[in-house]
């Protein structure tokens, strides 16, 4: 017998099929322990042949056989190819994807327990085996027992010896490390004649992909339910993919409560023991249900009946390292294999996702109204220019202290949003200037006042807090912009007796640390919740009648088009969590650009008035959809190196631009906005293309010039253009 294998190094130059000689018992998915290159290394079985086509003697043995059940299902090589074409990816990047990372080092492994059993068979104990007379007496009650408590019950003498009389017989059984998440009371709900209608919408559509717009609060989440149900009804699995891993058990605890212990979650938060026993819970069958971020859409299932990504919008679904794949382009390769549907759910969908659906490439599904006729939120505008004018200098507007007297009087509670974590985001020296930067990033150091320390969010240096200036020897520092920390502070003086909590990523360390602090506050533990984006979207917390942005207009001042959808985006999400049980929500939205469009938009929940402007903006400009956005981006210790290859790389797609001038609207190198982060300079080959026709090469130009010195990789349309 013959195996085909792919070798575990993700390079170019060895991204081929290699042939080895194996045991009959070799199995298409297995991983193997293989001979390459003087060393023994972990290679995946692509196929098994009987004869090869080499001469015997030229090739090597399988040296060891890893899994008994393939660690990888047929579908992982169809999307291999399709993976590593898409992206310019060897294969072996491509199939790294569906395998927990801990499984592909070696570093974790099965657990076992221990058990004893009662066999049925006739033994003869001598009158002096007290211990052994009482422990078979107590073993053909139970029937069967854990070893270890069976043991320090009867000692291991007595049970060892009914193990040899052949009484009792001791056997392994695996155990699972599951995730200790409570499970929700709720069971399944009766459908709305809206939620029915979709439901049936989906079901019977022709498209692959249908979008769900529906306004937060409109009963998304029991429409999904609904299809996974008829999913598993049908002997089929599905996956359930949420932005955050904040969401993760929440959700996870909903669809227990529907589905048991079918379901499985998957998310870098577990533990590597956790991590692994869920994916294989879901690779022998045992969960029907992958539930997770971005990555649980390589889950190991088979037969999929839907695969489902609630808040499609969220940039989240991008991936940031190689393979920097589209969630939504994998689920949808996904969903073409196994012939089911893929259904997309926001209130605020994409500006691309909104377009296909509006021209009948997706599906489209609205749903305008809350559950029960509740009425979004209103949303109250506080212009922070005309709060400095009336002498106050505090974070809080007077509208939003007011409305937090009300809530906290009504023993309610409030969500306090900032996108901005720590006690300031910059330091400055008022006599020369000086702005505290990290030593390898090319970024503002930002103050935590609980450690007296500055940190860089980038590559999470901490540095002492200064005491002069590092330039002028002055001490005249200031604290500008304000963080979470910050907030709370604040906050505290104004209302001492509040309970307040913050979550951001200094707070939820961890593997529960998300969970911990949204179970304090659904449990009011707690009365206000101050956090970042990571609390902005999804939960779902009854007693939350007061929601207050701060800064509203933050993002509407980055340098990118698509400031003005996230700004949009944030406000309608975060605006969401109020008001969502049978009392009435209250937003306030503090800015100090009250005029602007995308805030009025928002205000008044106008999505299809958004969307309107923003095409035409957009056709306008020729940005994204209507053009495509394509940056090479090249990363290097040294700066000398990183100039080297980005020469190269422009020079080579200059040639392809002088053939078709037309074809670029904008070119040209620079250095990254960020130019160095993590120690490591960062430069940048910036194209606007209107088709996707010189992709393919422009991806070849970056493979040829990416060596061990300088990092080159491409980016299309990236979330984050700095």
């Amino acid at each position: 017998m013959y195996a085909k294998v792919i070798v575990d190094i993700a390079h170019s130059q060895v991204d081929k099929v290699f042939e080895y000689s194996c045991p009959p018992e070799t199995k298409v998915g297995c991983r193997v322990k293989v001979p390459f290159g003087g060393r023994i290394i972990e290679g995946f079985v692509i196929g098994v042949e009987d004869s090869s086509a080499f001469a015997a003697e030229k090739i090597k043995p399988v040296k060891e056989i890893y899994d008994e059940l393939p660690a990888l299902v047929p579908e992982c090589f169809s999307l291999m190819e399709r993976i590593a074409e898409r992206y310019r990816v060897p294969k072996a990047a491509s199939l790294r994807l569906f395998l927990p990372s801990e499984m592909r080092l070696g570093k974790v492994n099965e657990i076992y327990t221990r058990r004893v059993k009662y066999t049925g068979a006739e033994v003869t104990l001598s009158k002096s085996a007290k211990k052994q007379a009482e422990a078979l007496e107590f073993l053909k009650q139970k029937g069967d027992i854990d070893f270890t408590s069976f043991s320090q019950k009867f000692g291991n003498g007595a049970v060892n010896a009914l193990i040899e009389k052949g009484a009792a017989l001791s056997y392994k059984v695996r155990r699972n490390r599951a995730p200790d998440y409570p499970e929700s009371a709720d069971g399944e709900k009766v459908l709305t004649p809206d939620q029915r209608a979709a439901v049936e919408y989906i079901e019977n559509s022709e498209n692959t992909v249908n979008l769900i717009h529906g306004v937060t609060g409109s009963g998304k989440t029991e429409i999904y339910l609904k299809i996974i149900a008829d999913k598993l009804k049908e002997g089929k699995t599905a996956i359930f993919l949420v932005p955050e891993i904040s969401l993760t058990p929440q959700m996870l605890a909903q669809l227990r409560a529907r589905f048991g212990g079918q379901a499985a979650i998957m998310h870098s938060g577990l533990s590597a023991g956790e991590r692994f026993d869920e994916w294989w819970r879901l690779r022998t069958g045992e969960a029907k249900i992958a539930i997770g971020a971005r990555s649980a859409v390589f889950a190991p299932l088979e037969n999929i009946g839907a695969i489902i990504i609630d808040e499609e919008h969220d940039s989240s679904y991008r991936s940031e390292t190689s393979p920097r794949y589209s969630t939504v382009e994998i689920a949808r390769m996904r969903a073409e294999y196994n012939g089911c549907k893929l259904v997309l759910g926001s209130a605020t969908p994409s500006v691309e996702s909104f377009i296909k659906a509006r021209e009948g490439e997706y599906g489209l599904v609205t749903l305008t109204e809350r559950i029960n006729g509740r009425p979004l939120p209103e949303i109250i505008i506080a212009d922070m220019r005309r709060e400095l004018k009336r002498g106050n200098p505090s974070n809080l507007s007077r509208a939003l202290r007011e409305e937090l007297t009300q809530v906290l009087n009504d023993n309610k509670q409030a969500i306090i949003f900032l996108n901005r974590r720590g006690y300031s985001q910059t330091v400055i020296c008022t006599d020369c200037g000086y702005v505290a930067k990290c030593e390898n990033c090319d970024v503002s150091l930002t103050y935590h006042s609980e450690e007296n320390c500055l940190k860089c969010h980038y590559c999470g240096a901490k540095y002492r807090m200064l005491s002069a200036c590092p330039e002028c020897g002055g001490n005249r520092l200031r604290y500008s912009g304000t963080g979470t920390q910050r907030v709370v502070a604040e906050l505290s003086q104004l209302f001492p007796a509040a309970r307040i909590i913050r979550m951001d990523n200094d707070t939820v360390s961890g593997k529960d640390g998300h969970y911990k602090i949204l179970k304090q506050f659904s449990e009011k533990k707690a009365d206000i919740l101050v956090g970042t984006q990571m609390i902005a979207k999804g939960h779902d917390f009854p007693a939350v009648t007061l929601v207050g942005i701060l800064d509203a207009d933050m993002s509407l001042h980055f340098s990118d088009y698509r400031s003005g959808e996230r700004t949009f985006q944030l406000i309608t999400q975060v605006a969401g969590r109020s008001g969502r049980a049978g009392d009435k929500g209250k937003v306030v939205l503090q800015t100090y650009s009250p005029e602007n469009y995308i805030l009025r938009f928002a205000v008044n929940y106008d999505y299809a008035g958004f969307f309107e402007n923003e095409v035409k903006m957009r056709k306008a400009a020729l940005f994204p959809p209507y053009s495509l956005i394509c940056r090479v981006m090249v990363v290097a210790d040294k700066d000398d190196k990183a100039l080297e290859a980005l020469k190269n790389v422009f020079f080579a797609i200059e040639e392809i631009r002088k053939g078709d001038p037309q074809e670029f609207i904008f070119f040209n190198k620079m250095h990254s906005p960020i130019k160095k982060i993590q120690n490591k300079v960062r430069y940048q080959v910036l194209a606007r293309l209107r088709t996707e026709k010189y992709l393919p090469q422009i991806y070849k130009i970056a493979v040829e010039n990416s060596t061990a010195d300088a990092l080159v990789y491409v980016e299309e349309n990236p979330a984050n253009l700095s």
